[in-house]
């Protein structure tokens, strides 16, 4: 697809008067002037609920190698009563960032999280006349507010613009570089997506919803499809070229009826109710451009959507939240919410990893990952992510622990050696190219990825986990006692420094790298040292031979290490 850059919403918002110290230019998140990469972690959902809980939060943080945080501000903590605001907690999430060193990433809890409204003030929720609810296709009321609600998305665009006017004048140091609008929107049948029920929700079937759905599809659209006719998302182009490329017409007349299948046997490619989602998804976009187009007339810092993602065992709209900013429905928002900069991944069902990072870094989009694992296989694919993908967010759920489910171990420091070493090499990181000069390899042996193999330049690396061929014990490497099936799961990222000499980072799990000629010549290893960091924090180098080498590259279990690798040939 042609490179479609998202920054319709800045061109618009840079004729206003805003004081955002942070911005999305060409490709890049600057912050303060400089191209910035968050290496992040995202609190528990209700970590930020009182200014007392958070006590402490922010230079723990800072303690685990963190750039930043993403934190949520909700609306019936902002609003809790009608046309009253309230900051307290708000500006206390500011200032423990600041003083901590970090920058913050605000989540706009509105009108929806995770596909429902839990996080709406109670008047809100209490008056379901005014603030209409979607409904189940089989006619029963959701808890989740319609987006054909004008009256919702008027409060929400208005406390939304009253946040972000508060940020502006509260923080004048910038501590705040993004904002990520609504969480995971969509409807959803939880009963559906985890048991075997009739899925009730491909789309709002509330009176409003039928409607609009029988109605017109809105000119907006059709402009944009238009536009880009040829370069669309392959299932939104197959779904507008079954309805014949018409350029007026409900839903069905131009989508179709229905799903497609663009594969047969792929569930990547295949679209179970297509025209219902995109039917859903424009008027999630339509009315998420209202409520951030409104915030970015106060402070116009970039912001993005999150999508829950469509799964394998979920591969029905309704059973993941229909209407999300997935990937293949990109082309919709870009047409209903120019305001949004991009569209964000929130990754836990790692099987399906390289597709996701593939799809979400299509055409222009910037891979943002502001949720995903925070175990220590997380912190391992931090390491392969910046790698294969570079990334401008990469943040682990529940990083600061405690919290009901994917809690951080506080006593495991994966992500903390992980992100110091990252951090130590960052500006050398944004310089390389993935697939030129720079490569990610990944060993996750629960996924049956037992190794791993990328050429860079003349040279072939290869990853295979330490305690799959008896090799530990040769170099030295406490492996664990894991059968090769639990063996923990290796990073490393590869950037290449000039002719025949590589920097490797790499852990968490034991894991060795072997290289070879991809010329078809005889390639030796020249030297290894391990690049260590002194009582001072100066770098020196500690050089290896023989067995710590035979195996090739090795790193440890549980460490996250830096080595420089210069080669020969025979």
């Amino acid at each position: 697809m042609k490179k479609i850059l998202l920054t319709a919403g800045l061109l618009l918002a840079s004729a206003m008067v805003s004081t955002a110290q942070s911005a999305w230019q060409d490709g890049c998140l600057m912050v303060d002037g400089k191209p910035f990469t968050l290496l992040a972690g995202e609190l528990h959902n209700s970590t930020t609920g009182s200014v007392q809980n958070m006590e402490g939060v922010w230079r723990r943080m800072a303690d685990k190698n963190l750039n930043s945080v993403i934190a949520a501000a909700s609306w019936e903590l902002v609003e809790p009563v009608e046309g009253q605001f309230h900051f307290a907690e708000v500006d206390a999430m500011i200032d423990g960032a600041r003083e901590a060193g970090l920058k913050l990433v605000i989540l706009w809890f509105g009108s929806w999280k995770n596909g429902t409204s839990t996080y709406a003030p109670a008047w809100v929720k209490t008056n379901p006349k005014r603030f209409p609810r979607a409904c189940f296709s089989d006619g029963s009321t959701t808890n989740t507010l319609s987006t054909l609600g004008k009256e919702t998305r008027k409060a929400d665009a208005k406390a939304f613009a009253a946040l972000m006017a508060h940020i502006r004048e509260y923080d004048k140091a910038g501590t705040v570089i993004m904002v990520q609008v609504e969480n995971e929107m969509g409807t959803l049948d939880m009963l559906s997506s985890y048991t075997g029920r009739p899925n009730r929700a491909m789309r709002d079937y509330s009176p409003a919803a039928e409607k609009a759905f029988k109605g017109q599809v809105p000119q907006q659209l059709i402009a944009y499809l238009n536009a880009h006719k040829g370069q669309l998302n392959p299932a939104v182009e197959a779904a507008w070229k079954r309805g014949g490329y018409r350029n007026a017409g409900t839903w069905e007349e131009v989508f179709g009826k229905g799903g497609l299948s663009l594969k047969e046997g792929s569930w990547q490619d295949t679209y179970p109710y297509l025209t219902e989602e995109i039917f859903n998804t424009w008027n999630y976009a339509a009315y998420v451009q209202e409520v951030a187009a409104a915030g970015k007339k106060e402070l116009a810092l970039p912001m993005f959507v999150n999508a829950w993602l469509k799964q394998t065992s979920q591969p029905e709209p309704g059973k993941y939240p229909s209407g999300g900013p997935n990937a293949h429905m990109m082309d919709i928002w870009r047409a209903g919410a120019p305001a949004i900069d991009f569209l964000a991944a929130d990754i836990y069902a790692t099987g399906l990893y390289d597709w996701v990072c593939s799809t979400f870094s299509a055409s222009g989009n910037p891979l943002v990952i502001p949720e995903t694992k925070s175990s220590p296989d997380g912190a391992s694919r931090a390491l392969y992510t910046f790698g294969k993908y570079k990334p401008i967010c990469y943040a682990p759920f529940g990083i600061d622990g405690g919290g009901l489910v994917l809690s951080a171990d506080r006593a495991d420091l994966s992500f903390d050696k992980v992100y110091g070493l990252l951090g130590r090499y960052m500006d050398e990181i944004r310089t390389h190219t993935p697939g030129k000069d720079m490569e990610g390899l990944l060993v996750d042996p629960q996924a049956d990825r037992n190794s791993d193999t990328a050429v860079l330049g003349d040279y072939s690396f290869t990853l295979a986990p330490m305690n799959l061929g008896g090799f530990a014990a040769v170099a030295g490497v406490d492996a664990g006692s894991a059968s090769p099936a639990q063996a923990p799961v290796s990073g490393v990222l590869i950037l290449q420094r000039g002719p025949g000499e590589f920097l490797l980072l790499g852990g968490v799990g034991a894991g060795s790298v072997r290289i070879s000629s991809a010329r078809g010549k005889q390639t030796d290893l020249l030297s290894v040292d391990e690049i260590r960091i002194g009582k001072g924090g100066e770098e020196y180098l500690h050089r290896l031979n023989g067995d710590e080498t035979s195996m090739g590259v090795v790193f440890h279990n549980g460490e996250a290490q830096a080595f420089l690798v210069k080669l020969y040939d025979l």
